[in-house]
């Protein structure tokens, strides 16, 4: 049902999970774990799966925090368990309260979740490559800096998102990343086909969290676009499908 961090793990404040597709009770081109209200399907299903999300990792359904997603770099601080953010629009929460669970959505893109176990403050961000272009890793830093997080202490694991060998894009779409700066070519290579060309979103944030001042960083390797036990937003709309789920990652202080 769920993927999990070996360096997160052997952190005894918190409890994590990359949850897999597999556990839930959607059905169809939802099956079966979709945590996406974003998605169209049923409501009540979505809440049922986010339900056996929490039931997992053993935490109250009403402590689970998700945001409005839409592939910024703006970062939400929850500093009270009632705060409503399932209408703030942003792509990252971070936190320094025992008990309150952050959580991302992603479908490709990539979750990361982060923690300075030491000063006991932990982040989740969506980054897929708009977000980390527009510097989602960073703010997502610089915000559990401000809650008194040091950046030495600071532990990230990527979860699963799209891989180099599946993530093809046209030849404009480099100039997003050259702009930046000439050195982002590396983490492109020649395509498979014409002038098209492969992209490494993994390589590209484990950058972005080293630039950031983060030491401590790794990722799960996992392809969310070849492994079926994921929702891919890629997969499924080479598949023709009218609409996909998204995965859910999860992370909490204990």
């Amino acid at each position: 049902m769920k993927l999990i961090s070996e360096s997160l793990t052997k952190i005894e404040i918190i409890t994590h999970g990359y949850f897999t597709r597999h556990g839930g009770i959607s059905e169809g081109i939802y099956a079966s774990l979709n945590c996406g209200f974003g998605s169209k399907d049923n409501k009540e299903y979505v809440k049922e799966n986010r339900s056996r999300v929490m039931q997992d990792i053993g935490l109250p359904f009403g402590s689970l925090k998700t945001t409005y997603q839409n592939h910024s770099a703006n970062v939400v601080v929850i500093k009270d368990i009632n705060f409503d953010t399932s209408k703030v629009m942003a792509d990252a929460m971070v936190c320094s309260i025992k008990g309150i669970t952050i959580g991302v959505l992603t479908a490709d893109c990539a979750p990361v979740l982060l923690v300075d176990p030491i000063n006991r403050v932990i982040g989740a961000a969506h980054a897929g490559w708009k977000g980390a272009v527009l510097g989602v890793i960073e703010a997502t830093v610089s915000e559990m800096l401000k809650l008194g997080a040091d950046s030495k202490q600071i532990i990230a694991t990527i979860g699963p998102c799209i891989s180099k060998n599946s993530y093809e894009v046209g030849p404009d779409f480099i100039n997003n990343f050259k702009n930046q700066d000439l050195a982002n070519r590396r983490f492109f290579s020649k395509g498979k086909r014409g002038d098209r060309l492969q992209f490494d979103l993994n390589g590209y944030l484990l950058s972005r969290l080293c630039f950031s001042g983060i030491t401590k960083s790794n990722s799960l390797w996992r392809d969310t676009f070849s492994d079926d036990s994921l929702f891919s937003y890629r997969r499924s709309c080479l598949q023709g499908d009218s609409d996909y789920g998204r995965n859910i990652s999860v992370i909490s202080l204990i």
